[in-house]
């Protein structure tokens, strides 16, 4: 039988897959955008998009359910006041997975989990050739 197979256990019990989806949750909410593996970004997509809908309705009971999920005031303010008047007129679909290629020590998948209404996010994966850095130091 398929009783209460819903939700990703993410290889661990499940203290541990609540607090890893916390802290996934709460570095969505500072950052921006996350690179994590695909399986933790599939299984904190829903809690992510749960908490934003909590953050939509802006009452004090859906603050404070927030708080005791998230276990962070800082990034529950920073939820109810930037991040859902981004998505006001979006009934859903907060977040994307985009997947990356295979992470080179242990080749599992690696994908990013950012918001959809969000400012485009730095990306901290350019490389920067240095012989042009040289170029620019000898021009100036």
């Amino acid at each position: 039988m398929r009783h209460g197979d819903k939700v990703k256990k993410v290889g661990r019990d499940a203290a541990h897959t609540k607090a890893i989806l916390q802290g996934l949750v709460c570095e969505l909410i500072r950052h921006g955008r996350i690179k994590t593996t695909l399986a933790k970004a599939k299984a904190a997509r829903p809690f992510a998009e749960r908490m934003v809908t909590f953050a939509k309705k802006g009452t004090l009971h859906a603050r404070r359910i927030a708080i005791a999920r998230l276990q962070q005031k800082d990034m529950v303010r920073r939820l109810f006041e930037e991040i859902a008047p981004l998505n006001a007129s979006r009934n859903g679909g907060y977040t994307r997975v985009v997947k990356l290629g295979p992470r080179p020590s242990d080749s599992a998948q690696m994908a990013f989990l950012e918001w959809v209404d969000q400012p485009a996010v730095a990306d901290d994966s350019v490389i920067v050739d240095p012989d042009a850095k040289k170029a620019e130091a000898a021009n100036a």
